[in-house]
């Protein structure tokens, strides 16, 4: 399983991707939204986790793209520091699948990985 992530935190995006390659995933990852629009459409991901707040293009853009632009139905989890209502709700209505405040426990990081793709295969 593929799982793009997309974190302009260097420290964090590092330790999301040793946290899922221990778990057996195959991690690709990008420090930007431009970044990450590109990757998505050359990797095509089993999974995307984005942070919302990131350069050159937020997390709701990358959700707006995969899926209104392509059409995608990949699960996609939101991270962010932001605890607004109304950022919440607009990543759902974008159709974000999840959303993970920051700070939080890569354990349940993995666990709602696991429950999303086991969800939609």
């Amino acid at each position: 399983m593929k799982i793009l992530v997309a974190e302009d935190n260097v420290m964090l995006l590092k330790t999301i991707e040793l946290k899922l390659i221990k778990e057996g995933y195959e991690v690709f990852t990008t420090p930007d939204g431009r970044e990450t629009m590109k990757e998505i459409i050359r990797l095509r991901p089993d999974m995307i986790i984005t942070d919302v707040m990131m350069p050159y293009a937020s997390g709701l853009e990358v959700i707006s793209m995969v899926r209104q632009q392509l059409k995608w139905k990949t699960p996609i989890i939101i991270l962010s520091a932001m605890e607004q209502e109304e950022v919440v709700l607009n990543a759902f209505d974008l159709g974000a699948d999840d959303y993970i405040t920051k700070p939080f426990s890569l354990n349940e990081l993995v666990i709602r990985v696991k429950r999303l793709l086991n969800r939609n295969s």
